[in-house]
Protein backbone atom coordinates (compact mmCIF):
# COMPACT_ATOMS: atom_id res chain seq x y z
CA UNK A 1 0.00 0.00 0.00
CA UNK A 2 1.35 3.75 -0.71
CA UNK A 3 0.39 6.50 1.59
CA UNK A 4 0.01 9.83 0.03
CA UNK A 5 0.17 12.74 2.64
CA UNK A 6 -0.79 16.31 1.98
CA UNK A 7 0.46 18.69 4.83
CA UNK A 8 -2.26 21.16 5.94
CA UNK A 9 -1.45 24.41 4.15
CA UNK A 10 -4.59 26.74 4.52
CA UNK A 11 -7.28 27.72 6.39
CA UNK A 12 -10.54 24.98 6.17
CA UNK A 13 -12.48 27.69 3.91
CA UNK A 14 -9.47 28.38 0.97
CA UNK A 15 -9.56 24.35 0.90
CA UNK A 16 -8.84 22.88 -2.61
CA UNK A 17 -8.12 19.93 -3.89
CA UNK A 18 -4.73 18.56 -3.60
CA UNK A 19 -4.06 18.55 -6.58
CA UNK A 20 -0.16 17.27 -6.68
CA UNK A 21 -1.52 14.20 -4.74
CA UNK A 22 -4.23 13.20 -7.44
CA UNK A 23 -1.77 14.13 -9.99
CA UNK A 24 0.48 10.73 -8.30
CA UNK A 25 -2.36 8.69 -7.95
CA UNK A 26 -3.92 8.96 -11.24
CA UNK A 27 -0.93 6.94 -12.60
CA UNK A 28 -1.07 4.26 -9.75
CA UNK A 29 -5.19 4.11 -9.74
CA UNK A 30 -6.13 0.65 -10.72
CA UNK A 31 -2.11 -0.53 -10.47
CA UNK A 32 -1.64 0.13 -6.58
CA UNK A 33 -3.69 0.15 -2.99
CA UNK A 34 -2.97 3.62 -1.67
CA UNK A 35 -5.02 6.04 0.85
CA UNK A 36 -4.97 10.02 0.91
CA UNK A 37 -4.45 11.78 4.20
CA UNK A 38 -4.96 15.57 3.70
CA UNK A 39 -4.19 17.87 6.19
CA UNK A 40 -6.05 20.73 5.08
CA UNK A 41 -9.70 18.24 5.54
CA UNK A 42 -7.87 15.76 8.77
CA UNK A 43 -7.56 17.58 12.02
CA UNK A 44 -4.98 15.28 13.39
CA UNK A 45 -2.89 13.98 10.27
CA UNK A 46 -0.02 12.68 11.80
CA UNK A 47 -2.57 10.60 14.28
CA UNK A 48 -4.36 9.75 11.00
CA UNK A 49 -1.45 8.49 9.18
CA UNK A 50 -0.06 6.25 12.34
CA UNK A 51 -3.41 4.90 12.29
CA UNK A 52 -3.25 3.65 8.82
CA UNK A 53 0.28 2.41 9.54
CA UNK A 54 -0.71 0.18 11.96
CA UNK A 55 -3.42 -2.06 10.80
CA UNK A 56 -1.78 -2.07 6.76
CA UNK A 57 1.54 -2.93 5.36
CA UNK A 58 2.59 0.78 4.00
CA UNK A 59 5.53 0.23 0.49
CA UNK A 60 6.04 4.47 0.86
CA UNK A 61 5.24 7.46 2.33
CA UNK A 62 4.78 10.20 -0.40
CA UNK A 63 4.25 13.81 0.69
CA UNK A 64 3.97 17.01 -1.19
CA UNK A 65 5.71 20.08 -0.05
CA UNK A 66 5.37 23.70 -0.56
CA UNK A 67 7.36 26.18 1.38
CA UNK A 68 5.70 27.98 3.84
CA UNK A 69 2.86 26.81 5.91
CA UNK A 70 2.88 23.40 4.59
CA UNK A 71 6.87 22.57 5.65
CA UNK A 72 5.89 22.93 9.13
CA UNK A 73 2.79 19.55 9.05
CA UNK A 74 5.47 17.98 6.92
CA UNK A 75 7.80 18.33 9.62
CA UNK A 76 5.80 17.95 12.29
CA UNK A 77 4.54 14.16 10.68
CA UNK A 78 7.72 13.02 9.21
CA UNK A 79 9.56 13.20 12.47
CA UNK A 80 7.07 11.95 14.12
CA UNK A 81 6.57 8.47 11.42
CA UNK A 82 10.50 8.04 11.21
CA UNK A 83 10.33 7.95 15.28
CA UNK A 84 7.53 5.23 14.97
CA UNK A 85 8.41 3.79 12.25
CA UNK A 86 11.77 3.84 11.49
CA UNK A 87 12.04 1.42 8.07
CA UNK A 88 9.24 2.82 6.51
CA UNK A 89 10.38 4.79 3.25
CA UNK A 90 9.65 8.59 2.77
CA UNK A 91 9.83 10.73 0.02
CA UNK A 92 9.17 13.95 -0.27
CA UNK A 93 7.54 16.10 -3.58
CA UNK A 94 6.47 19.34 -4.99
CA UNK A 95 8.24 22.57 -4.79
CA UNK A 96 10.18 22.41 -1.47
CA UNK A 97 11.40 19.05 -2.99
CA UNK A 98 12.46 20.31 -6.30
CA UNK A 99 13.91 23.62 -4.96
CA UNK A 100 15.19 23.07 -1.66
CA UNK A 101 16.73 19.69 -2.47
CA UNK A 102 19.97 19.56 -0.29
CA UNK A 103 17.77 21.09 2.10
CA UNK A 104 15.21 18.27 2.37
CA UNK A 105 17.19 15.66 2.07
CA UNK A 106 19.62 16.91 5.34
CA UNK A 107 16.42 16.08 7.24
CA UNK A 108 17.00 12.13 8.62
CA UNK A 109 13.33 11.52 8.19
CA UNK A 110 13.29 12.08 4.06
CA UNK A 111 15.10 9.58 1.98
CA UNK A 112 13.91 10.42 -1.38
CA UNK A 113 13.14 13.29 -3.29
CA UNK A 114 11.21 13.71 -6.06
CA UNK A 115 12.17 16.81 -8.15
CA UNK A 116 10.30 18.99 -10.85
CA UNK A 117 7.31 16.56 -12.88
CA UNK A 118 6.48 13.65 -10.75
CA UNK A 119 4.83 10.85 -11.97
CA UNK A 120 6.62 8.97 -14.13
CA UNK A 121 9.81 9.46 -11.77
CA UNK A 122 7.32 7.95 -9.00
CA UNK A 123 6.39 5.02 -10.62
CA UNK A 124 10.01 4.38 -11.02
CA UNK A 125 10.62 5.09 -6.96
CA UNK A 126 8.18 2.45 -6.86
CA UNK A 127 10.24 -0.35 -8.49
CA UNK A 128 13.31 0.64 -6.50
CA UNK A 129 11.42 0.24 -3.28
CA UNK A 130 10.31 -3.48 -4.21
CA UNK A 131 14.19 -3.92 -5.60
CA UNK A 132 13.60 -4.23 -9.20
CA UNK A 133 15.57 -0.67 -10.04
CA UNK A 134 18.76 0.75 -9.39
CA UNK A 135 17.64 4.20 -8.16
CA UNK A 136 20.66 5.78 -10.01
CA UNK A 137 18.57 4.99 -13.19
CA UNK A 138 15.56 6.96 -12.13
CA UNK A 139 15.59 10.70 -13.62
CA UNK A 140 14.08 13.51 -11.87
CA UNK A 141 15.38 11.61 -8.45
CA UNK A 142 17.06 12.52 -5.29
CA UNK A 143 18.37 10.20 -2.67
CA UNK A 144 20.65 9.12 0.63
CA UNK A 145 23.76 6.79 -0.68
CA UNK A 146 24.37 4.13 2.47
CA UNK A 147 27.18 6.25 3.30
CA UNK A 148 24.93 9.40 3.95
CA UNK A 149 26.09 11.21 0.88
CA UNK A 150 23.46 12.73 -1.39
CA UNK A 151 23.29 11.66 -4.91
CA UNK A 152 21.09 14.05 -7.95
CA UNK A 153 20.05 11.76 -10.67
CA UNK A 154 19.58 13.76 -14.25
CA UNK A 155 16.75 16.03 -14.87
CA UNK A 156 13.61 14.09 -16.10
CA UNK A 157 12.03 16.13 -19.21
CA UNK A 158 8.79 17.06 -18.73
CA UNK A 159 5.80 15.51 -20.83
CA UNK A 160 2.69 16.65 -22.30
CA UNK A 161 -0.11 16.52 -19.50
CA UNK A 162 -2.48 14.40 -21.74
CA UNK A 163 0.11 11.60 -21.61
CA UNK A 164 -1.18 10.79 -17.79
CA UNK A 165 -4.75 9.91 -16.84
CA UNK A 166 -7.98 12.18 -15.09
CA UNK A 167 -7.33 12.51 -11.82
CA UNK A 168 -9.48 10.06 -9.62
CA UNK A 169 -11.75 12.60 -8.01
CA UNK A 170 -13.36 10.51 -6.49
CA UNK A 171 -11.37 9.03 -4.07
CA UNK A 172 -11.69 12.46 -1.95
CA UNK A 173 -15.07 13.39 -0.65
CA UNK A 174 -15.26 16.49 -3.28
CA UNK A 175 -18.21 18.34 -1.00
CA UNK A 176 -15.62 19.24 1.29
CA UNK A 177 -13.30 20.83 -1.23
CA UNK A 178 -15.60 22.71 -3.33
CA UNK A 179 -16.29 25.76 -1.51
CA UNK A 180 -17.79 29.42 -1.95
CA UNK A 181 -15.57 31.81 -3.42
CA UNK A 182 -16.22 35.41 -4.99
CA UNK A 183 -16.15 33.59 -8.19
CA UNK A 184 -19.05 31.40 -7.18
CA UNK A 185 -20.66 28.63 -4.23
CA UNK A 186 -18.70 25.27 -5.56
CA UNK A 187 -15.36 26.57 -6.62
CA UNK A 188 -12.76 23.85 -7.88
CA UNK A 189 -9.25 24.04 -8.97
CA UNK A 190 -7.37 23.13 -11.86
CA UNK A 191 -4.35 23.17 -13.77
CA UNK A 192 -4.60 23.39 -17.63
CA UNK A 193 -0.40 23.23 -18.05
CA UNK A 194 2.75 23.01 -16.42
CA UNK A 195 5.62 25.22 -16.17
CA UNK A 196 6.41 28.07 -17.54
CA UNK A 197 8.86 29.74 -20.42
CA UNK A 198 10.27 32.42 -19.27
CA UNK A 199 13.04 32.73 -16.99
CA UNK A 200 12.07 35.57 -14.00
CA UNK A 201 15.43 34.96 -11.34
CA UNK A 202 13.02 35.42 -8.91
CA UNK A 203 11.02 32.64 -9.71
CA UNK A 204 10.99 29.12 -8.05
CA UNK A 205 9.15 27.64 -11.14
CA UNK A 206 12.04 28.16 -13.18
CA UNK A 207 14.07 25.17 -11.01
CA UNK A 208 11.03 23.19 -11.21
CA UNK A 209 10.08 23.40 -14.91
CA UNK A 210 13.73 24.25 -16.16
CA UNK A 211 12.18 27.43 -18.39
CA UNK A 212 9.38 24.87 -20.23
CA UNK A 213 5.72 24.56 -20.62
CA UNK A 214 3.46 21.72 -21.78
CA UNK A 215 -0.01 22.71 -22.14
CA UNK A 216 -3.18 20.18 -21.73
CA UNK A 217 -5.19 19.93 -25.39
CA UNK A 218 -8.38 22.36 -24.60
CA UNK A 219 -10.23 19.14 -25.54
CA UNK A 220 -9.03 18.02 -22.62
CA UNK A 221 -9.77 20.64 -20.04
CA UNK A 222 -13.07 20.77 -21.38
CA UNK A 223 -14.12 17.32 -20.52
CA UNK A 224 -12.59 17.20 -17.24
CA UNK A 225 -14.75 20.49 -16.48
CA UNK A 226 -17.50 19.09 -17.97
CA UNK A 227 -16.94 16.35 -15.62
CA UNK A 228 -16.81 18.18 -12.52
CA UNK A 229 -19.73 20.33 -13.36
CA UNK A 230 -22.26 17.31 -14.46
CA UNK A 231 -20.94 14.99 -11.39
CA UNK A 232 -20.04 17.86 -8.60
CA UNK A 233 -22.00 20.79 -9.60
CA UNK A 234 -18.86 22.97 -10.01
CA UNK A 235 -20.13 26.76 -11.06
CA UNK A 236 -16.47 28.21 -10.46
CA UNK A 237 -12.62 27.39 -11.35
CA UNK A 238 -9.48 28.66 -9.93
CA UNK A 239 -6.57 27.78 -12.74
CA UNK A 240 -3.20 26.99 -10.94
CA UNK A 241 -1.61 27.79 -14.12
CA UNK A 242 2.02 29.47 -13.48
CA UNK A 243 0.75 30.97 -17.15
CA UNK A 244 -2.20 30.31 -18.70
CA UNK A 245 -2.02 32.27 -22.11
CA UNK A 246 0.78 31.17 -24.43
CA UNK A 247 -0.46 31.08 -27.62
CA UNK A 248 -3.52 32.82 -28.98
CA UNK A 249 -4.89 30.38 -31.27
CA UNK A 250 -4.53 28.20 -27.90
CA UNK A 251 -6.56 30.32 -26.03
CA UNK A 252 -9.35 31.25 -28.30
CA UNK A 253 -10.06 27.60 -29.01
CA UNK A 254 -10.23 26.68 -24.76
CA UNK A 255 -12.28 30.04 -24.24
CA UNK A 256 -15.19 28.96 -26.28
CA UNK A 257 -14.53 25.63 -25.23
CA UNK A 258 -15.91 26.48 -22.09
CA UNK A 259 -18.19 28.92 -22.71
CA UNK A 260 -21.30 26.50 -22.71
CA UNK A 261 -20.15 25.50 -19.05
CA UNK A 262 -21.02 28.74 -17.60
CA UNK A 263 -18.30 28.80 -15.31
CA UNK A 264 -16.25 31.90 -13.73
CA UNK A 265 -12.91 31.69 -13.28
CA UNK A 266 -9.42 32.84 -12.43
CA UNK A 267 -6.08 32.59 -13.99
CA UNK A 268 -2.25 33.68 -14.52
CA UNK A 269 -0.75 35.64 -17.60
CA UNK A 270 1.68 38.15 -18.66
CA UNK A 271 0.48 41.68 -19.88
CA UNK A 272 2.66 41.53 -22.85
CA UNK A 273 1.46 38.26 -24.08
CA UNK A 274 -1.92 39.46 -23.18
CA UNK A 275 -1.54 42.78 -25.21
CA UNK A 276 -0.85 41.01 -28.45
CA UNK A 277 -4.22 39.48 -28.35
CA UNK A 278 -6.93 40.84 -30.63
CA UNK A 279 -10.39 41.86 -29.25
CA UNK A 280 -11.79 38.94 -30.74
CA UNK A 281 -9.90 37.04 -28.02
CA UNK A 282 -10.13 38.86 -25.29
CA UNK A 283 -14.23 39.23 -25.76
CA UNK A 284 -14.18 35.31 -26.17
CA UNK A 285 -12.59 35.23 -22.83
CA UNK A 286 -15.33 37.58 -21.24
CA UNK A 287 -17.83 35.22 -22.80
CA UNK A 288 -16.60 32.23 -21.61
CA UNK A 289 -16.51 33.30 -18.14
CA UNK A 290 -12.62 34.77 -17.40
CA UNK A 291 -13.33 37.15 -14.27
CA UNK A 292 -9.80 37.68 -12.81
CA UNK A 293 -6.67 37.43 -13.82
CA UNK A 294 -3.09 37.60 -12.24
CA UNK A 295 -0.34 39.47 -13.86
CA UNK A 296 2.72 39.83 -11.91
CA UNK A 297 3.41 43.05 -12.91
CA UNK A 298 6.43 43.60 -10.34
CA UNK A 299 7.54 46.81 -11.02
CA UNK A 300 6.95 49.54 -12.86
CA UNK A 301 11.00 50.62 -13.68
CA UNK A 302 12.05 49.04 -17.00
CA UNK A 303 15.34 48.56 -15.57
CA UNK A 304 14.70 46.81 -12.17
CA UNK A 305 12.06 44.70 -14.80
CA UNK A 306 15.47 43.96 -16.93
CA UNK A 307 17.77 43.17 -13.36
CA UNK A 308 14.65 40.38 -12.47
CA UNK A 309 15.44 39.18 -16.28
CA UNK A 310 11.56 39.61 -16.31
CA UNK A 311 11.30 40.50 -20.28
CA UNK A 312 8.16 42.56 -19.74
CA UNK A 313 7.87 46.49 -19.71
CA UNK A 314 6.21 48.80 -17.60
CA UNK A 315 3.94 50.20 -20.53
CA UNK A 316 2.86 47.14 -21.43
CA UNK A 317 1.55 46.91 -17.84
CA UNK A 318 -0.06 50.33 -17.96
CA UNK A 319 -2.02 49.55 -21.49
CA UNK A 320 -3.35 46.03 -20.33
CA UNK A 321 -5.28 47.65 -17.25
CA UNK A 322 -6.47 50.40 -19.59
CA UNK A 323 -7.44 47.82 -22.39
CA UNK A 324 -9.14 45.27 -20.11
CA UNK A 325 -11.62 47.52 -18.54
CA UNK A 326 -13.23 47.34 -21.67
CA UNK A 327 -14.07 43.65 -21.23
CA UNK A 328 -15.35 43.76 -17.90
CA UNK A 329 -12.33 41.30 -16.76
CA UNK A 330 -10.59 42.17 -13.31
CA UNK A 331 -6.66 42.61 -13.68
CA UNK A 332 -4.64 41.54 -10.65
CA UNK A 333 -1.31 43.07 -10.43
CA UNK A 334 1.65 41.79 -7.83
CA UNK A 335 4.28 44.76 -7.31
CA UNK A 336 7.36 44.12 -5.67
CA UNK A 337 8.52 46.41 -2.78
CA UNK A 338 11.96 46.91 -1.46
CA UNK A 339 15.10 46.43 -4.28
CA UNK A 340 18.05 45.94 -1.87
CA UNK A 341 19.99 48.09 -4.02
CA UNK A 342 18.17 51.54 -3.22
CA UNK A 343 14.56 50.19 -1.65
CA UNK A 344 13.53 53.53 -0.73
CA UNK A 345 13.56 54.92 -3.86
CA UNK A 346 12.17 51.70 -4.84
CA UNK A 347 9.56 51.91 -2.58
CA UNK A 348 8.37 55.51 -3.93
CA UNK A 349 8.45 54.58 -7.33
CA UNK A 350 6.22 51.10 -6.69
CA UNK A 351 3.81 53.58 -5.02
CA UNK A 352 3.31 56.12 -8.17
CA UNK A 353 3.36 53.01 -10.31
CA UNK A 354 0.14 51.40 -8.85
CA UNK A 355 -1.46 55.26 -8.32
CA UNK A 356 -0.86 54.72 -12.42
CA UNK A 357 -2.83 51.49 -12.73
CA UNK A 358 -5.51 52.89 -10.31
CA UNK A 359 -6.32 55.62 -12.24
CA UNK A 360 -6.08 53.71 -15.55
CA UNK A 361 -8.27 50.75 -14.23
CA UNK A 362 -9.40 51.48 -10.35
CA UNK A 363 -11.08 48.48 -10.50
CA UNK A 364 -7.17 46.69 -10.37
CA UNK A 365 -6.42 44.88 -7.89
CA UNK A 366 -3.18 45.20 -6.11
CA UNK A 367 -1.36 42.58 -3.71
CA UNK A 368 2.63 44.38 -2.28
CA UNK A 369 4.91 41.92 -2.10
CA UNK A 370 8.53 42.31 -0.43
CA UNK A 371 11.53 41.45 -2.04
CA UNK A 372 13.30 38.58 -0.74
CA UNK A 373 15.77 36.36 -2.57
CA UNK A 374 15.29 32.53 -3.02
CA UNK A 375 17.80 30.22 -2.34
CA UNK A 376 18.36 28.60 -6.05
CA UNK A 377 18.70 31.32 -7.86
CA UNK A 378 21.93 33.51 -8.19
CA UNK A 379 21.62 36.33 -7.07
CA UNK A 380 20.39 39.43 -8.43
CA UNK A 381 22.12 42.03 -5.94
CA UNK A 382 25.36 40.16 -5.03
CA UNK A 383 26.75 40.76 -1.69
CA UNK A 384 23.65 42.90 -0.54
CA UNK A 385 21.44 39.68 -1.19
CA UNK A 386 24.52 37.65 0.30
CA UNK A 387 23.87 38.91 3.83
CA UNK A 388 21.21 36.55 3.82
CA UNK A 389 21.98 33.00 5.15
CA UNK A 390 18.92 30.11 3.97
CA UNK A 391 18.49 27.53 5.81
CA UNK A 392 19.77 24.04 5.35
CA UNK A 393 16.97 21.77 7.05
CA UNK A 394 13.24 21.44 6.72
CA UNK A 395 12.97 21.98 10.73
CA UNK A 396 14.82 25.49 10.06
CA UNK A 397 12.43 26.62 7.12
CA UNK A 398 9.74 25.67 10.10
CA UNK A 399 10.76 27.69 12.32
CA UNK A 400 8.52 30.75 12.91
CA UNK A 401 11.35 33.20 11.27
CA UNK A 402 11.49 31.44 7.98
CA UNK A 403 7.98 30.70 7.60
CA UNK A 404 7.76 34.73 7.71
CA UNK A 405 10.07 35.20 5.41
CA UNK A 406 8.88 32.27 3.11
CA UNK A 407 5.54 34.01 3.32
CA UNK A 408 6.69 37.74 3.08
CA UNK A 409 4.92 38.90 6.11
CA UNK A 410 7.40 39.88 7.69
CA UNK A 411 10.54 39.13 5.57
CA UNK A 412 13.27 41.46 7.68
CA UNK A 413 15.71 41.61 5.24
CA UNK A 414 18.43 43.67 6.14
CA UNK A 415 18.43 46.23 3.87
CA UNK A 416 14.92 47.09 4.09
CA UNK A 417 14.86 50.21 7.47
CA UNK A 418 11.83 49.91 9.23
CA UNK A 419 10.80 53.13 8.17
CA UNK A 420 10.66 51.67 4.88
CA UNK A 421 9.06 48.43 6.12
CA UNK A 422 6.51 51.00 7.74
CA UNK A 423 5.68 52.82 5.12
CA UNK A 424 5.32 49.79 2.50
CA UNK A 425 2.95 48.41 5.16
CA UNK A 426 1.01 51.73 5.72
CA UNK A 427 0.39 52.02 2.24
CA UNK A 428 -0.70 48.64 1.71
CA UNK A 429 -3.29 49.19 4.35
CA UNK A 430 -4.80 52.29 2.68
CA UNK A 431 -4.82 50.60 -1.00
CA UNK A 432 -6.81 47.83 0.31
CA UNK A 433 -9.20 50.05 2.38
CA UNK A 434 -9.96 52.66 -0.59
CA UNK A 435 -10.65 49.88 -2.50
CA UNK A 436 -11.20 46.64 -0.46
CA UNK A 437 -11.01 43.49 -2.83
CA UNK A 438 -13.82 41.66 -4.42
CA UNK A 439 -12.45 38.52 -3.31
CA UNK A 440 -13.32 38.72 0.31
CA UNK A 441 -16.74 37.52 0.56
CA UNK A 442 -16.84 37.90 4.13
CA UNK A 443 -16.65 41.41 3.80
CA UNK A 444 -19.88 42.92 5.08
CA UNK A 445 -21.49 46.04 3.04
CA UNK A 446 -21.25 48.35 5.59
CA UNK A 447 -17.43 47.34 6.53
CA UNK A 448 -16.66 48.06 2.82
CA UNK A 449 -18.21 51.59 2.76
CA UNK A 450 -16.98 52.57 6.00
CA UNK A 451 -13.15 51.63 5.03
CA UNK A 452 -13.48 53.05 1.75
CA UNK A 453 -14.95 56.74 3.19
CA UNK A 454 -12.08 56.55 6.27
CA UNK A 455 -9.12 56.05 3.21
CA UNK A 456 -10.13 58.10 0.45
CA UNK A 457 -8.63 61.26 2.02
CA UNK A 458 -5.84 59.56 2.46
CA UNK A 459 -5.41 58.13 -0.65
CA UNK A 460 -6.14 61.49 -2.33
CA UNK A 461 -3.69 63.86 -0.23
CA UNK A 462 -1.36 60.71 -0.33
CA UNK A 463 -1.02 60.58 3.34
CA UNK A 464 0.07 57.24 4.73
CA UNK A 465 1.68 57.50 8.10
CA UNK A 466 0.06 56.23 11.05
CA UNK A 467 -3.24 54.75 9.93
CA UNK A 468 -4.63 54.33 12.95
CA UNK A 469 -8.17 54.25 12.31
CA UNK A 470 -7.97 51.90 9.41
CA UNK A 471 -6.34 49.23 11.58
CA UNK A 472 -9.03 50.13 14.30
CA UNK A 473 -12.20 49.74 11.58
CA UNK A 474 -10.46 46.55 10.31
CA UNK A 475 -10.32 44.89 13.58
CA UNK A 476 -13.71 45.93 14.33
CA UNK A 477 -15.01 44.23 11.03
CA UNK A 478 -12.62 41.17 11.40
CA UNK A 479 -14.49 40.69 15.24
CA UNK A 480 -18.20 41.08 13.13
CA UNK A 481 -17.20 38.96 10.03
CA UNK A 482 -19.48 35.23 9.78
CA UNK A 483 -17.55 32.59 11.75
CA UNK A 484 -18.87 29.82 9.22
CA UNK A 485 -16.04 28.26 8.07
CA UNK A 486 -17.84 27.18 5.04
CA UNK A 487 -17.81 31.07 4.12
Amino acid sequence: MILFYNPKATRPRNRRFPLSILAIAAVVEGKEEYAIVDGNLDPDPTESLVAILKERPVKLLAVTVMPGPQTVGAVASCREIRSRFPNLPIVWGGYFASNYTAAALNANYVDYAVRGQGEQTFLELLEVIRGHRDPKDVAGLSYKMPDGTVRQNPERPMRSLDDFPWYPYHRLPAEQYLLPTFLGRRTAVHQASLGCPYRCNFCGVVTFSGSREKMEAPARTEGILRHLVKSYGVDAVQFYDNNFFLREDHTRELADRLAPLNLRWWCEGRTDVMMKYSDGTLEALRRAGCTMIFFGAESGSNAILKEMNKDLRAEDTLALASRIRRFGIVPEFSIIFGNPKDPEGDTRECIGFIRQLKRLNPDSEIIVEHYTPVPQRARMYGDVEDKVQFPTTPDEWATEHWQRFATQKDPQTPWLRPATKELIDNFELVVSSRWPTVQDIRLPHWGRLALKALSSWRYRLGVYRAPLELKWMQQVIELRKPKAESL
